[in-house]
């Protein structure tokens, strides 16, 4: 059988490949077991030969690399749940990593973002958001490519410059609103951000593979370092469904998946999400099903999502909760309401007496109809429940058939390029003309110098002033000794 087997109660439940892609949701309180939960599908799906996406935000999914190992706990545990025939086995994983240091570096370009997106990525008002659609807008029409980070910033420069041209074509591009831009730019990169940005981008088929078995690749993403900025986190996540959504093809129901999606910390998706982006995601996840895609949401309370994405959840795991606050009884209560109800069991009492490892599911099963929800003990997975090493983490690495794709950056030339050859050129231009100008200018002083060199000290042809002023002087000065030597004879022959 293909089904997965997901716990044991006083019936077995199983996940059936067939539903997977309606999508699912678990859910439970710090350290109730739903990493195991998400592990236990991950392999089950590996196993079918489907290829599994998942952020490993506290590290312990690695372990999805490698095989487990028998001791009297898990031993027991197996024992309860009746299971004869279990073998520890590892998972055929790729290790990524937007900043390429736990996994091969994930990028994207700009262009492929999208200004929607990065506008959301960059905090920007709707203001703000409406001016990067300007200059996404401007940047196509002129031909330019934005692949990086600094593609952007040059093309935001060039947009200042030209703010009247663009707003004349466009729309009002003010600059306030571009240096508000440049700002958030700023931080984006100091937090890393252009790392994600850049080439060569993600082929979305590299995680969409299997092994030489036939088992699907398990692709972890390495988010330890990037949930703590959850912008970048959630909006990279989204990104990766929008991607799927619009390049994959219409297949209609499948007797299994073609890939499977966890999106770890679901919460952080909706937190503070504007309304628009909110629309995109409800679309996203209504429609994506189609397409043989299953997503399935990872968070502390089922109420952390909104309805619309919640009724889409057609498979549940539901961990314990703690009902210490008024807010968490009432969470209580909303996990209750979405499970298809069960005679037996009292599921508002049962989900705060849960023990670790315990958990109350609910599947779809033939024709699309939800199991009444079952109380039961989580099976185990075969890989390691834990941590892996560096070096473990390292083997895996060096034999991913995809390392020399992604492990190297490449930059070819773009919007920066172009636009840095253009302001070269102009300053080139603007260079030659003022020396140009300047030679006019010193060609016409030398013109007057010569005519008051003339003025002053004469040409061949006439005297100059000084000439004349030095001839004057000598005149007066002769006429003055004339007159004192004429004194002096005088006074001599009237003395006689």
């Amino acid at each position: 059988m293909g089904d997965i087997l997901i716990g044991k109660g006083d019936e077995s439940v199983f996940l059936l490949p067939k539903y997977a892609n309606r999508h699912g949701m678990i859910a439970g309180a710090t350290g109730t077991g739903k990493s195991v939960s998400l592990m236990l599908l991950a392999e089950g799906f590996s196993k079918l030969g489907v290829p599994v996406f998942l952020a490993d935000v506290k590290g312990d999914l690695a372990g999805l690399s490698q095989a487990g190992s028998m001791n009297d706990k898990l031993k027991a545990r197996l024992d309860t749940l009746g299971i004869a025939d279990w073998t520890p086995s590892a998972n055929p994983v790729v290790f990524w990593d937007i900043y390429g240091k736990a996994g091969h570096p994930i990028r994207t370009t700009v262009s492929e973002m999208g200004p929607p997106l990065l506008a959301r990525l960059l905090e920007l008002n709707d203001t703000q958001a409406g001016v990067l659609e300007v200059v996404f807008k401007a940047a196509d029409d002129e031909g330019l490519l934005l692949l990086d980070l600094k593609d952007l910033r040059s093309m935001l420069a060039f947009a200042s410059e030209h703010a009247k041209d663009i707003s004349q074509r466009y729309g009002l591009v003010s600059p306030a609103s571009i240096a508000a831009i440049q700002r958030s730019l700023l931080s984006l990169e100091q937090a890393g951000g252009d790392s994600f940005f850049g080439e060569p981008a993600l082929d979305l088929v590299d995680f969409m593979r299997q092994d030489m078995s036939g088992r699907g690749v398990v692709n972890i993403l390495s988010a330890d370092q990037l949930v703590l900025k959850p912008k970048l986190y959630t909006t990279f996540l989204l990104w990766m469904l929008s991607e799927l959504f619009e390049k994959l093809p219409e297949v209609g129901d499948l007797d299994q998946p073609k890939l499977v999606f966890f999106f770890d910390e679901a919460h952080l998706l909706f937190d503070d999400a504007p309304a628009s982006l909110r629309q995109r995601v409800e679309q996203v996840v209504r429609l994506i099903r189609s397409k043989g895609v299953g997503v399935y949401f990872c968070s502390q309370n089922p109420d952390d999502l909104p309805d619309v994405i919640l009724g889409q959840m057609g498979n549940r795991v539901q961990h314990a909760l703690r009902a210490f606050t008024p807010r968490d009884q009432k969470a209580v209560k909303a996990a209750a309401q979405t499970f298809a109800r069960n005679p037996k069991i009292d599921v508002v009492e049962a989900i705060t007496q849960l023990g670790v490892g315990e958990a109350l599911v609910s599947t779809l099963q033939d024709g699309g109809k939800p199991l009444p929800v079952e109380r039961v003990l989580v099976a185990s997975p075969g890989c390691r429940i834990g941590t892996i090493t560096d070096a473990e983490r390292a083997t895996v690495r060096s034999r991913s058939p995809i390392g020399g794709k992604y492990d190297t950056m490449v930059d070819r030339e773009s919007a920066f390029e172009i636009l840095a050859e253009r302001t070269q050129a102009t300053a080139g231009t603007d260079h030659a003309r003022q020396s140009k100008t300047t030679a006019g200018a010193a060609a016409q002083d030398g013109g007057w110098l010569d005519v008051a060199k003339g003025m002053l000290f004469g040409t061949g042809r006439r005297q100059g002033m000084v000439e004349a002023m030095a001839k004057s002087a000598a005149r007066n000065a002769g006429n003055q000794l004339g007159r004192v030597l004429l004194r002096g004879v005088l006074g001599s022959l009237t003395k006689r």
